[in-house]
């Protein structure tokens, strides 16, 4: 699919869907360790692994198929780019909220 699509429309996608997904995950995470008195550098470190192992199918796509990867380091890119931003921006959402 990649031959067809830009790759800066595949990086947005993948940054958008990844801000989304890790911004309310981790919003939900922070509500959770709240409820439950659990330590939020836990749950942070927790939210940090999982960005990682989101964002691995790329990497070994990357890694392994150096010839076509042109759309695989996209949507790394993307997906890293929307990770990263998500896990900055949603403890001050979180601490707004009261959960932190």
């Amino acid at each position: 699919m990649g031959e067809f699509l830009p790759d800066y429309l595949l990086r947005e996608q993948a940054a958008v869907g990844a801000l989304v997904v890790f911004g309310v995950l981790r919003i939900i995470g922070a509500a959770l360790a709240f409820e439950r008195g659990w330590r939020i550098s836990v749950v942070e470190k927790c939210f940090i692994g999982a960005a990682v192992l989101y964002c691995l199918p790329q990497l070994f796509d990357l890694l392994t198929h150096m010839y076509g990867s042109r759309a695989a380091g996209a949507e790394l890119e993307g997906k890293a780019a929307g990770c990263a931003i998500a896990l900055f921006c949603a403890p001050i959402l979180g601490h707004r909220l009261g959960f932190e």
